[in-house]
């Protein structure tokens, strides 16, 4: 695949580089690589950093390697989940980072190729998979899952009112074969008034049908807190993320980190030897700009937090 065909905006891009300006020389991993946006961003405002890549799809590794050649060695890639981001590490004798950056969700790119079967306007297989050599794909769910599981997974990581009326309707219309009919049916199973507002009627039902596939919840709270072992002193984490679910893991992950897992009475001094290894340094999640959601539709959702790594501190009072 191009470069071209990968290409994509980088989402918050200046708030990134700016973001990782004061960590240490060494390694960042960009641990969802994608068309390499970001860490093209960041190796120009650096001289003194390596990027690491991961990606599980291979398409965007090769357009990332093709976008940013001429950094040479200072890029290295590693097809991947990034929870495996440890494993990674190992094979290129990687021992701490200086950051850790993960733009979650779907790239642009993904989906804009009907053939990889992601976009609920673009007719195409029921595939949905970011590692194409997975072995499970988004037929597997649409057409094997009982309606009771499958109306808890796009409640679960869709927030749809509507998904016991559109499991029943999606197991009614079996077997469905493309995105556009898959699509065709979420819609039908919705309310008219309800359909009219809140972008397309199925948005939320092939997200969450994607996460399902791609194993996506279940593998961030491993690589988060992978992640922030890894961290040297003053190394920072910054996530973007676009699902509420995902922004919740992130923000649990962070506080497990810097509370150190203290369950101690607030209003008592911490007697259970919890250790603090990060500083927030974005509790509350930014937003993208206005002007950047206009340009940018992906951009509109994000949430971006980011953590600082400190020196092991044992709570005290508070």
């Amino acid at each position: 695949m191009s470069n071209a065909a990968f290409s994509h905006d980088p989402v918050m891009k200046s708030e990134i580089v700016d973001n990782f300006r004061s960590v240490p020389p060494g390694v960042i991993v960009d641990a969802t690589l994608g068309g390499g946006g970001h860490s093209e961003a960041i190796l120009d405002s650096r001289d003194d950093v390596t990027i690491l890549g991961l990606d599980r799809d291979a398409d965007a590794l090769a357009a990332a390697r093709s976008r940013l050649v001429r950094f040479g060695d200072r890029l290295m890639t590693h097809h991947c989940r990034f929870d495996d981001l440890d494993q990674a590490m190992a094979t290129h004798s990687i021992d701490e980072l200086s950051g850790a950056l993960f733009d979650l969700g779907v790239s642009s790119p993904q989906l804009d190729r009907p053939e990889r079967g992601f976009s609920y306007r673009n007719d195409g297989p029921l595939d949905m998979r970011m590692d194409a050599e997975a072995p499970w794909s988004a037929d597997d769910v649409v057409n094997g899952y009982p309606q009771q599981q499958l109306a808890h997974i796009i409640r679960r990581y869709g927030d749809e009112r509507f998904a016991s009326r559109i499991a029943k309707a999606v197991v009614a219309a079996r077997p469905i074969e493309s995105t556009t009919r898959l699509a065709e049916v979420v819609a039908g199973a919705i309310p008219a008034p309800a359909r009219r507002t809140g972008g397309h009627p199925a948005k939320r039902t092939f997200q969450a049908i994607r996460i399902e596939v791609n194993g996506e919840l279940d593998a961030l709270p491993d690589a988060i807190d992978k992640a922030i072992d890894a961290l040297a002193p003053g190394g920072r984490l910054a996530v973007l993320a676009y699902h509420s679910g995902e922004d919740r893991i992130v923000k649990d992950r962070i506080r497990q980190a810097e509370t150190g897992g203290c369950e101690c009475p607030p209003e008592l001094p911490c007697v259970c030897d919890a250790v603090q290894t990060v500083k927030v340094v974005r509790g509350i999640a930014k937003r993208p700009s206005q002007s950047e959601s206009a340009e940018n539709r992906r951009a509109a959702s994000a949430r971006f937090r980011v953590a600082e790594k400190t020196e092991p501190m044992q709570k005290r009072s508070r």
